[in-house]
């Protein structure tokens, strides 16, 4: 497995073409994936090191689970692959954006929602009010 490199320097991690992804002290760094049609917000999730290589490697969307503890291959049971048709680094690599195309129904939120951005919060009402679906 390639370890990614360490930048110190302000200029090489926000200027430079190294990838030197900034990992949270869990070893994860936030992942936001998106609908590469739609630009719609699908999902956010974190990698690590390991699902952060896979991805780049196979084009295909890998996720670190923070629950199971386990790398996650997205859609590898549900048939909902994601495939990146483009990947984004901000600018101190200390998050991802991820542009796919899902595979299956399209889906991707475990409710069985297109997205997991589907409860809508008011803004300009008591912040202890209802969301909406």
């Amino acid at each position: 497995m390639t370890a990614f490199p360490t930048l110190s320097a302000k200029a090489e991690i926000e200027e430079g073409t190294v990838l030197a992804p900034k990992f949270d002290r869990d070893g994860l760094v936030t992942c936001v994936t998106t609908d590469a049609v739609t630009g719609e917000v699908l999902m956010v999730a974190h990698m690590n090191a390991e699902s952060l290589r896979l991805s780049i490697e196979t084009g295909e969307a890998w996720y670190w689970s923070r629950s199971r503890q386990a790398l996650w291959r997205k859609g590898e049971t549900s048939g909902q692959l994601q495939s990146i048709v483009e990947m984004r680094i901000d600018c101190d690599q200390d998050a991802i954006w991820i542009k796919v195309n899902v595979g299956g129904d399209g889906g991707c939120c475990h409710t069985g929602r297109h997205s997991c951005f589907y409860r809508v919060k008011p803004v300009g009402t008591a912040a202890d009010g209802p969301l909406t679906i």
